[in-house]
């Protein structure tokens, strides 16, 4: 066994451990099935999901469907959450609602994006490797089960609480941030897409305001979800509020705005008008350009 073999199945051994523990949290006070915690059993389904679709993606070395695999993992999940729960109520279909009409339109968006583009240069060198591939499907697990933390709390859980405030709010913040999504991921494939544009980068809309408004937009989604789901949460529910969290950290640190950076500078690094541009424009928080 090679080393990346070998931190790749370690990778693999601490996603799940960590994804028991949120498993844990998330199952405090909620419904169960035949005895076995319906939380669990949702964190449980997205990450056999996962599996199931890393077999023909590893066997055919394609990537093409890992984003919409993705999308189709938190439909399914947050489905059957409100499907076994033993009692619905509006904050569940509410819930239920601003969760599937995110991933219809991010899950669609990405995989003909993919499509347009022939393939995710990230994948280039990991499908080769059955370990690193495997990894990547399970981060993907990981990554469905702890953007949905919260919201899955509140659709299996037994306490009820009618629509308050908390709803109203939550909403509002979720329209605010999944219209700022839509509307950056639009104005990016719209430049991309004139011909006249090719190898410039896009700074105009709200990418003169922010340089990734795109994934502003998604944690503020995110954090709506959250705050809807806060009334209903109890003793070790209230771990799941690392939802929000978890989205953070991932884009800021992690996976998005680091390597989308990062390849910017080596394309057009050194380049007058990027280096104004960057200078002058925030990194994430839609902001008034610097003069």
């Amino acid at each position: 066994m090679n080393a990346v073999t070998k931190r790749s199945l370690i990778g693999i051994i601490i996603v799940l451990l960590i994804a028991s523990g949120l498993a844990f949290a998330g199952s405090q006070g909620g419904y169960t099935v035949n005895g076995f915690p319906l939380y669990a059993l949702c964190i449980l389904l997205a990450f056999v999901i996962q599996w199931i679709a890393f077999i023909p993606a590893y066997m055919n070395q394609t990537e093409s469907f890992f984003d919409l695999t993705g999308g189709l993992t938190y439909i399914i999940v947050t489905v059957t959450a409100v499907a076994l729960s033993s009692e619905v109520d509006t904050r569940s279909y509410l819930l239920l609602g601003i969760i599937l009409v995110w991933a219809v339109r991010l899950g669609s968006f990405l995989f003909m994006r993919i499509r347009a583009a022939g393939e995710d240069r990230r994948f280039r060198e990991i499908k080769p490797s059955f370990a690193r591939f495997l990894l990547t499907w399970t981060i993907q697990g990981l990554w469905v089960s702890f953007s949905v933390a919260a919201g899955l709390a509140a659709i299996t859980s037994t306490v009820r609480v009618e629509l308050d405030a908390f709803a109203v709010i939550g909403l509002i913040v979720w329209l605010i941030g999944f219209g700022i999504e839509v509307i950056a991921d639009r104005q990016k494939s719209a430049f991309n897409a004139t011909p006249a544009n090719k190898g410039k980068f896009i700074n105009t809309g709200l990418w003169s305001w922010s340089r990734h408004p795109n994934y502003f937009g998604e944690i503020v989604l995110w954090i709506g979800v959250a705050i809807i789901a806060l009334p209903v949460l109890r003793g070790w529910q209230w771990a799941t509020l690392i939802s929000p969290i978890f989205i953070i950290l991932l884009l800021t640190r992690i996976s998005g705005v680091p390597l989308l950076e990062k390849r910017a500078d080596e394309k057009w690094g050194g380049q007058p008008e990027y280096e104004a541009y960057k200078a002058g424009t925030s990194v994430l928080v839609p902001m008034p350009p610097k003069k």
